[in-house]
């Protein structure tokens, strides 16, 4: 069983890919009033918002719950949308970043993952067939080790594969800063997984 580096949990967690024409038509239908086109808006990004979500919540049944009200929302502000030069996505990730937000002010502390719950998802094997299962579960524990901006570059740069002005949108932040929080948090990733590893490692020792 070898270890992961930080690239390869990252990268078992698949990047989207955006038919960029094909949305752009979607999104020009549903300003205009096609309901139609909004329920392909929901079919092509709901599953990237519910990653999104449950990464950073860790809570499958929470994950959904936050990602149908970020579509009941992208439904009631539709009409106001303006292409700013921007994938709808970022448009679409400002939403769900504000649901977020909202949820967390409600709800109160997040839970807090242990350094032991990481060490058991981070050794995973890479070739094992449950791997791409156990993927989401690893990466949304991982993350937790990081600041809420941290995770969100983290998240929709390498997940969900915006660019960096795109996640500047989002975060509404400056590209240096999203650099910035991007670089801290790739080390802070590995400072984690490390631990990690060292920690199984004593228990290995000492079974």
């Amino acid at each position: 069983m070898s270890p992961l580096s930080v690239d390869s949990v990252l990268r078992t967690t698949g990047v989207v890919v955006h038919a960029v024409d094909a949305v752009a038509n979607m999104v020009e239908r549903a300003c205009s009033g096609d309901r139609s086109a909004l329920g392909e808006l929901y079919q092509h990004y709901a599953d990237a918002v519910y990653r999104y979500m449950f990464y950073r919540t860790s809570d499958p049944v929470i994950a959904e719950d936050l990602t149908s009200d970020v579509f009941v929302r992208m439904v009631e502000g539709i009409a106001s949308y303006e292409d700013r030069g921007l994938p709808f996505s970022a448009w679409l990730f400002t939403i769900a970043r504000a649901r977020l937000i909202d949820h967390w002010r409600w709800s109160g502390r997040k839970r807090v993952v242990s350094l032991d719950d990481t060490t058991r998802d981070a050794l995973v094997d890479e070739h094992d067939p449950i791997e791409r299962a156990l993927s989401d579960q690893r990466l949304a524990k991982l993350l937790q080790h990081l600041t809420d901006d941290q995770q969100d570059v983290i998240i929709l740069k390498f997940v969900q594969g915006l660019e960096n002005t795109e996640v500047a949108h989002v975060l509404n932040k400056n590209e240096g800063a999203v650099k910035s929080l991007q670089h801290r948090a790739l080390r802070r990733l590995a400072r984690v997984m490390a631990e990690s590893h060292s920690h199984q490692d004593e228990e290995r020792a000492t079974a």
